[in-house]
């Protein structure tokens, strides 16, 4: 279960009675609720509170759900003082150290109490004493927090003030689970709104004060256990991330298995990757690149294995290869938002007919690789190995660098899991070019790119080998996710 779900459920079980015990001698709601009603009536007697209308009788069609003996079911205006927002004229708005703290919608909500806001006003309007919910009224609706000092609110803003021995966090929590109540609620058209009888009117149960404080101190106490599986939570999810980056890392150095000589060597691999290119070039199924600049000892950033070669991705792959295929067949059309980011293999798509998406995309193939080129995809690894297409071709998103590698003689999955690694991605962030926010990857880099070709049955068992023990982290990350 995600921690959200289940600080969720309990909060369902506070406010139902089900997280703390009943104790009939700490006496009733009712006597709470007639120790409420004298308060009123004296405050009311000082001038300090406006006498409002009686609110209706709760009937039975409005009751959620069943409570406990000694609570009772009430309407939230029958014991909280509840305040709307309104804005004060905008020449008393100022920064500086005079006037009250001003508050219009959520900005400085935290998880429970109120930060401080830089604003302030010298014609307060509608005051929020310390200890009140504050409740968002619109846009968004429902969220709330607690204020512990005096401040003035504006529109957007509902004070609810548990007056009378109320037990303010308890009342928090029990607005915090309503949330789905008042969006429910909310009417408007430029944006969603929920009036104060909405808020004065919704049937709350009562508990008695002494229970109230018992369950607010309950959800604290499971909420701070859930924040710390949640912390844990992530901490393993990252130490996941990081072992994978780690095992590709390892993988392309040569350090994830042995090396048999007798498996032949890269350079021998290389050979053929030049006849099937020159034989393809001849054949006009690919176009002739120009030539790759030598590759010099400085350019090499580690030791690889003896039986291996260094070579450039432009040397072993067609790069951004044109598909021909007749115009009237299915294939597979795959935008960015179906490419799986991170260290995952899938992608979904869509059914087109290639007539309609051969021009203006990106075309590839089966056994081609992906890589986007754009940021933050490109970082955030969205590079996907393409397999079973409708009949066995696509198009898609123009964000993309597209890889063929060499049939039979580079590994697809190789070269894949290669485009993951963090030295990939962390020399292709160094060659953005572009403005801001619209930064890519050139074709130049792809193509000068280092690669470290092994001898393809060794490919074949680091792919092995990392699948493997990608397998077990998976297993992990998803006993972490619940």
């Amino acid at each position: 279960m995600k921690i959200a779900h289940l600080k969720a459920k309990i909060l369902d079980l506070a406010v139902r009675g089900k997280l703390t015990e009943q104790r009939p001698e700490e006496g009733s709601a009712e006597e709470l609720l007639e120790r409420i009603r004298e308060e009123k009536q004296r405050l009311i007697a000082e001038g300090k509170l406006k006498k409002e209308k009686p609110l209706p009788e709760i009937t039975e069609d409005e009751i959620p759900f069943d409570i406990p003996a000694g609570w009772k079911w009430v309407r939230l205006g029958e014991i909280c003082e509840v305040i709307m927002g309104q804005s004060p004229d905008g020449s008393s708005i100022t920064t500086s150290s005079d006037g009250i703290e001003f508050h219009q919608g959520k900005i400085c909500f935290t998880n429970k109490f109120l930060t401080q806001s830089s604003i302030k006003t010298f014609e307060a309007t509608r005051i929020a004493v310390s200890g009140s919910v504050l409740l968002c009224v619109r846009a968004p609706v429902g969220v709330v927090n607690i204020t512990l000092r005096d401040i003035c609110i504006g529109r957007g803003l509902c004070s609810i003030y548990p007056h009378y021995t109320i037990e303010s966090e308890f009342w928090f929590y029990w607005l915090k689970s309503q949330k789905e109540y008042f969006e429910m609620k909310a009417t408007g058209t430029t944006f969603k709104a929920i009036t104060i009888n909405v808020v004065r009117q919704h049937c709350i149960p009562l508990p008695p004060l002494a229970e109230q404080k018992r369950i607010a101190e309950k959800i604290e106490q499971i909420f701070k256990q859930a924040d710390i599986i949640e912390e844990n939570r992530l901490a393993l999810k990252t130490a996941v991330r990081h072992t994978k980056s780690r095992v590709l890392d390892l993988a392309v150095r040569g350090k994830l298995t042995e090396q048999r000589p007798e498996e032949g060597s890269a350079e021998e691999l290389l050979e053929r990757i030049r006849e099937e290119k020159q034989r393809l070039i001849a054949g006009g199924k690919i176009k002739k690149e120009k030539s790759l600049p030598e590759i010099t000892e400085e350019e090499i950033p580690f030791d690889i294995p003896a039986g291996w070669k260094w070579c450039r991705l432009g040397e072993i792959c067609d790069i951004n290869p044109k598909n021909n295929i007749e115009k009237n067949i299915d294939v597979s059309f795959v935008p960015m938002a179906c490419i799986n980011p991170g260290f995952s293999k899938d992608f979904t798509y869509e059914i087109r007919q290639w007539d309609s998406v051969k021009s203006g995309f990106t075309v590839f193939a089966d056994n081609d690789v992906g890589i986007a080129k754009i940021t933050p995809c490109f970082e955030n690894r969205k590079s996907v190995l393409f397999k079973n297409l409708v009949n066995g071709f696509g198009a898609g998103t123009t964000e993309l660098h597209i890889l063929r590698p060499a049939h039979n003689i580079l590994l697809d999955t190789f070269l894949f899991w290669f485009v993951k690694t963090e030295r990939f991605i962390k020399n292709g962030i160094a060659c953005f070019s572009g403005a801001v926010g619209q930064q890519r990857i050139g074709k130049d880099y792809v193509a000068n790119t280092l690669f470290p070709i092994p001898p393809l049955a060794e490919q074949k068992r680091i792919v092995e080998k990392i699948e493997q023990i990608f397998g077990t982290l998976d297993i992990i990350e998803k006993a972490v996710e619940g």
